[in-house]
């Protein structure tokens, strides 16, 4: 969305048509809603708002829920911005450690600043970019005073009147579309500007759950977060946000649920042992965080290989840090045989998981040609240089 359109769309007629249509889910719906805005008169720049932001505001729906319906999108924004379920979350930290007011910086779309707002906190968010900046503005608008918006630079921001700061610098190219990731050393505000705010006040900064965990400085608390079977974000925290005694944090959301492990500092893993009844595949925010050995003495499990994030154990216990899978037999790895033996076994439907082998799943799928009324999960890994096919059920 460029200016243009932005300015067509918060008009009382742009706003209208885009409740009239609604949200757009397909190709088909898009194509005869523009014919339609089109024939009836209304300009380029205003189809294109309306149409755009009535197939955003269907994709939203994940993140935002019914929300999404009443808020304004950039794509690029829509992407970055944090799910709102996971929002509320870093908003309630906020409010457990007695924080009023927050200098949002960095606040795209207004993800984040939603959730503290939400439960009472004082946001003065700010954007560089000017559109984004004008998006969020209108997304905060029922919070009235209690939810500002400027577009401004991080660093000319004076965060003397808040008492916390959330960051989420901008690591990808500009643009409201197509964008890409690029190196720490391009972000803006600059890393080294970030860590010098969260040492000087207390707050968080979201990046991704990727980011070179040897540039974590020590006295920051650092939280991986996984939402729905997706490790999404790495947030540190800083202050009075970071926990005593914590340094290393795996979060683990579905839907409504949450669990937590927390320790201070990376997890030893566990000892390597002989391939069990059980294996089990830890969620990728224990992964990124080096707790599998936490994860594997609670579960009385042994890494099936050392380095590769498979553990093994006989008892029938399992934990909703890992998903855990009974094995029923362990197959040939040969791509052939292996075919062969799913054949033989009825298997039509099978979920396919590696670590460890250089498979593309796709590929090996269409080779191995499944037929049946069976479903499985294959898990395929080694151990040392052997290769290791084993046909499982999800517990």
């Amino acid at each position: 969305m460029d200016t243009s359109e932005l300015t067509a769309l918060l008009t009382p007629e742009g706003l209208r048509l885009l409740d009239e249509v609604g949200t757009l889910d397909s190709v088909d719906e898009v194509a005869r809603s523009v014919s339609r805005l089109r024939a009836a008169g209304h300009s380029p720049d205003l189809v294109s708002a309306v149409v755009g932001q009535a197939r955003l505001r269907a994709r939203a729906t994940a993140k935002f829920g019914p929300f999404a319906d009443r808020m304004l999108f950039t794509r690029a924004g829509l992407e970055q911005a944090t799910r709102l379920s996971i929002a509320a979350r870093h908003a309630g930290r906020f409010r457990a450690a007695g924080i009023d007011s927050v200098a949002d910086l960095g606040c795209g779309i207004g993800g984040d600043a939603l959730g503290m707002a939400g439960l009472g906190i004082r946001v003065h968010a700010v954007d560089a970019d000017e559109v984004t900046a004008a998006i969020a503005a209108y997304n905060l608008a029922p919070f009235g005073d209690a939810a500002t918006v400027r577009h401004a630079r991080a660093e000319d921001v004076d965060l003397g009147a808040t008492d916390a700061v959330w960051l989420d610098p901008a690591r990808r190219t500009a643009g409201h579309a197509e964008t890409r990731q690029v190196s720490s050393a391009e972000w803006s505000p600059s890393l080294e500007w970030v860590f010098e705010q969260l040492r000087k006040t207390p707050g968080g900064v979201k990046l991704g759950p990727g980011f070179d965990r040897t540039q974590i400085p020590d006295e920051f608390e650092a939280q991986w977060i996984s939402a729905d079977g997706s490790t999404i974000e790495l947030v540190l925290w800083a202050g009075a946000l970071a926990r005593e005694g914590v340094r290393r944090a795996a979060l683990v959301v579905r839907a409504d649920d949450a669990w937590e492990l927390t320790a201070p500092g990376d997890s030893p893993d566990v000892e390597e042992r002989e391939l069990g009844e059980f294996v089990h595949e830890p969620d990728g925010a224990v992964i990124r965080a080096r707790l599998i050995g936490e994860v594997g003495r609670a579960l009385d499990a042994g890494m099936l290989a050392p380095g590769i994030a498979y553990l093994t154990s006989d008892a029938a216990l399992t934990s909703p840090f890992v998903s855990s899978f009974r094995v029923r037999e362990q197959l040939p790895a040969d791509p052939k045989k292996l075919a062969q033996a799913l054949r033989a076994r009825g298997i039509g439907t099978l979920e396919i998981k590696k670590r460890g082998v250089d498979v593309d799943p796709a590929v090996l799928r269409k080779k191995l040609a499944l037929r049946g009324d069976s479903s499985a999960t294959l898990i395929l890994t080694r151990v040392g240089s052997k290769r290791l096919a084993l046909l499982a059920d999800r517990v």
